[in-house]
């Protein structure tokens, strides 16, 4: 089980404390109460909460609403509290960034597991994330690397291995990184290039 800290958001105070009770006896530590969207959305960016539990309809900005704010900055995971089951609410839940949901009445025994399943999906979803990120900075170092490679090879006249072991060289010279010394490359060659040819 995955005791986590827990933002709640709902209009109702009783209900707040019904789930806050529930919740701490599950052992959750409840770290901010909400009594609308916009207060859960400003104390999910300063709190950082392992989840966000939100009513769907409160005054002001809804639960949706303010669901839709959080997935987009990626603050936490959302479980959204509603009275309605249909289908329109659950299409708008997940295009909201929805990763569980609860139905009002809501039973202790289906809490938690509602809640392990949003904490769990918020980080595989934030672990593919970064791996997408690294993979994608990865090719444009290589890229960036290649291309000062080719710069020295033409400057110098040498083969892609001295080009490579030059600027390995200079790296550890400088104590800086392969992509910090061929960006360097890069825009010295871009500077002569765009530098304006003298008149004779």
């Amino acid at each position: 089980m995955q005791h986590g800290q827990i933002l709640i958001a709902d209009d109702d105070a009783v209900v707040r404390l019904d789930l806050k009770n529930m919740l701490e006896a599950m052992g959750h530590t409840i770290i901010g109460e909400a009594g609308n969207g916009e207060a859960a959305l400003l104390m999910a960016r300063k709190l950082k909460p392992d989840l966000i539990v939100l009513d769907v309809m409160m005054p002001g900005m809804s639960g949706l609403e303010a669901a839709e704010c959080i997935a987009r900055e990626r603050l936490g995971p959302v479980m959204l509290l509603t009275a309605y089951s249909d289908i329109a609410i659950i299409e708008k839940a997940n295009r909201a960034g929805v990763l569980a949901y609860l139905v009002k009445p809501f039973r202790h025994q289906e809490i938690q597991p509602a809640v392990e399943i949003a904490i769990t999906r918020y980080r595989e979803m934030m672990a593919l994330e970064g791996a997408v990120h690294s993979a994608t900075d990865q090719l444009e170092t290589n890229r960036i690397i290649g291309r000062a490679k080719h710069i020295l090879m033409n400057k110098h006249t040498v083969g892609d291995q001295e080009a490579y072991r030059r600027l390995t060289a200079q790296s550890i010279a400088t104590n800086s990184s392969l992509r910090e010394i061929s960006e360097a490359i890069l825009l010295a060659e871009d500077m002569v290039g765009s530098s304006p040819r003298r008149s004779r």
